[in-house]
């Protein structure tokens, strides 16, 4: 059995929720730097092209890519070999979470009792953790800074089967349409096709970690992305919502079977800002 510290786990997730608010990923700058170099619109190539500025001086000047440094969700996989040691694995995550906000500089956004005091915690926790079994001896950590913008125009869409493929592509659609300019397009359009109410959304997700524009490895559902992609850039919001092609950078989709009864459609928004890193221990 393979054994990791917990110190060293939350010096990992420290050092991420650093880098993730900082720089964005490669896929998500080639994306942006393609919208730029097609969009119709002026205004609209104005907007990518200081969006593309925003991400260069960013990490240069050690500032966040934008004020809103998200709440912290983690993707926590653990392999079957290996186990913590020296600390809660929960607990170690949630202090690098806090290191993290405090000697990054970022802004903390979580609040205590949602429905009432709205208390700010003052170190940006408790994060959202999500934990996976998985097969070997490493620990995957996967740090996705999600803003509330984006978060609150997500949606989920509890279909009857008779709704179909089309059902699905225009709860997405009506989604996005509805979000108008709210979640800082141009978005990537994250969608859980399956499974319960609840694992629709983390598929949904899950769906916004694959690299920008990268198909899915399933021939039907790479065919739904790029209609449901088509389709919301025919809505015309495009960046910033002041119009033009580029309302969304990419459509990913990820799927789960379900009961017969049900179709799940879950839909999570992000922003241009599209944050996340990882680390293997």
């Amino acid at each position: 059995m393979r054994e990791i510290c917990a110190q060293d786990v939350t010096a990992a997730v420290a050092r991420l929720c650093i880098e993730a608010n900082l720089h964005l990923g490669a896929d998500v700058l080639a994306a942006l730097q393609h919208a730029c170099d097609t969009e119709p619109s002026p205004t609209g190539r104005a907007v990518l092209a200081q969006i593309l500025e925003n991400a260069r001086v960013a990490p240069a000047d050690g500032l966040p890519l934008c004020q809103d440094t998200g709440l912290t969700v983690v993707f926590c996989e653990l392999g079957q070999g290996a186990r913590v040691t020296g600390g809660d694995l929960g607990r170690a995550i949630a202090e690098g979470v806090r290191r993290g906000y405090r000697e990054g500089n970022l802004r903390q956004s979580v609040v205590e009792r949602p429905f009432s005091a709205r208390a700010n915690t003052g170190d940006n926790t408790p994060p959202v953790i999500h934990y996976a079994i998985v097969p070997g001896d490493r620990l995957r950590l996967i740090v996705a800074p999600k803003g509330g913008g984006s978060e609150n125009m997500s949606a989920l869409c509890m279909l009857t089967p008779a709704a179909g493929r089309e059902g699905v592509i225009g709860a997405v659609v009506d989604c996005v349409d509805r979000a108008g300019a709210n979640p800082c397009p141009p978005v990537i359009v994250g969608v859980g096709i399956g499974g319960s109410a609840e694992y629709a959304g983390l598929l949904a997700k899950r769906a916004l970690l694959r690299p920008v524009g990268q198909p899915s490895p399933d021939a039907e559902t790479a065919a739904l992305e790029a209609e449901i992609l088509a389709r919301v850039n025919d809505l015309g919001i495009g960046p910033a919502g002041l119009g033009g092609l580029w309302t969304a950078l990419a459509v990913h989709v990820e799927t789960y079977p379900c009961h017969i009864a049900s179709l799940p459609v879950a839909v999570n928004l992000q922003c241009h800002s599209a944050r996340h890193k990882e680390a293997v221990l």
